[in-house]
């Protein structure tokens, strides 16, 4: 049985339509992040699993059971918001411990739930401090202490890292992750940030206007999105997208034509040489190269960023106004702005899309 599931949920405000028919089953202990760009519907649909928001359409399962009249406290349910919403006059013992409180548990119940999320979280030090007196980190260990503390079926997560500084991200992450192996709880995240995505995520639900575009593993998401949008909207610095036709195809291959830029060799499609129509060739950063201005694709350097353990290359391709992006070795030497060079994609890693931007599936 599914921890969680979602069918045919559907939400407008007015004559906007936020969410257009959610399906989706969250297994028990399952991670799961909801990633997409802003206005998306990902939070909205967040706040209806939580009972903050009215269901258009539509039904939420928990544990099996249909909850969509069930209140918000009776869910089993427990959010983490992206603001704290922390009690300034209360400790950290007692924010944690308030819900349980206000549920009628005993003092002596209340004080062991409070000191065991404590020890998880690290945060026994801070029992006795009010809010004020913590950082931003720690307040966000608080607030996600005060979920633990309820042990609930599943814990909702809105955005909870994008108050912090970017090095608190990435440890928060960490202890994210860490929460998740100990625990063994469902849980579902909510965020924009696609590196949060692919590093926290068993699965990932892709969100573009209202709508889930793709549903897997983030391996499976980065190696075979099912269109463009995923494609594009996984990975930093994102796909490169180049726009051409199918030329002449043998056996097991076919030349692509970058308009204006030159040919590539391509694995031949499972279905045969597509006909009629622009292709878009998808190929990550780190799956080309750079070679003699006279092999693969004629191209411009504009701009060189030195990362330290990489070098980013943005290029222009002749005939295109379409960027793109190389991922090189640091140490990689003789390029400068302004130098006209080859680009070489590894055909063993190219995507390709057709005209509507679905996925062509390659030999």
């Amino acid at each position: 049985m599914a921890a969680l599931a979602l069918r045919g949920i559907r939400k407008a405000f007015g004559p906007v339509e936020v969410l257009r028919g959610i399906d989706l089953e969250i297994a028990e202990g399952e991670f799961t992040v909801f990633v997409g760009p802003s206005g998306c519907g990902k939070s909205t649909l967040l706040r209806m699993i939580a009972g903050l928001e009215d269901i258009d359409e539509g039904e939420v399962s928990i544990a099996g059971e249909r909850v969509n009249e069930v209140a918000p406290a009776e869910r089993g349910i427990a959010m983490v918001f992206q603001s704290y919403a922390l009690y300034p006059h209360m400790t950290v013992a007692q924010n944690m411990g308030f819900a349980l409180k206000m549920a009628g548990q005993p003092r002596k119940a209340i004080d062991a739930a409070v000191a065991r999320a404590a020890a998880i979280l690290q945060i026994e030090p801070l029992l006795a401090r009010k809010p004020r007196e913590l950082s931003g980190g720690q307040r966000q260990r608080v607030a996600i202490g005060r979920a633990i503390v309820r042990k609930p079926s599943v814990f909702l997560f809105d955005e909870p890292l994008s108050n912090l500084d970017a090095a608190l991200r990435v440890q928060m992450r960490i202890e994210l992750s860490k929460l998740h192996q100990e625990l063994g709880s469902t849980m579902v995240y909510v965020t924009h940030d696609q590196v949060e995505a692919m590093t926290l995520g068993d699965r990932i639900a892709v969100f573009s206007g209202g709508r889930i575009e793709q549903v897997g593993a983030p391996l499976e998401l980065y190696t075979r999105p099912a269109n463009q949008f995923v494609a594009g909207f996984l990975g930093s610095p994102r796909m490169n997208f180049i726009r051409g036709q199918a030329l002449a195809a043998g056996s097991t291959s076919m030349k692509f034509e970058a308009h204006g830029a030159g040919l590539v060799d391509l694995p031949l499609p499972a279905a045969g040489r597509p006909t009629g129509g622009d292709l878009v060739l998808g190929i990550r950063p780190e799956h080309l190269s750079v070679g003699r201005v006279d092999d693969g694709l004629a191209a411009r350097i504009e701009l060189l960023e030195h990362l330290g353990d990489s070098l980013i290359v943005h290029a222009s391709l002749d005939g295109s106004q379409e960027p793109l992006s190389l991922r090189l070795a640091a140490d990689h030497a003789g390029l400068a702005v302004g130098q006209r060079v080859g680009l070489l994609p590894q055909s063993a890693h190219a995507l390709l899309f057709d005209a509507s931007g679905r996925a062509i599936a390659l030999h």
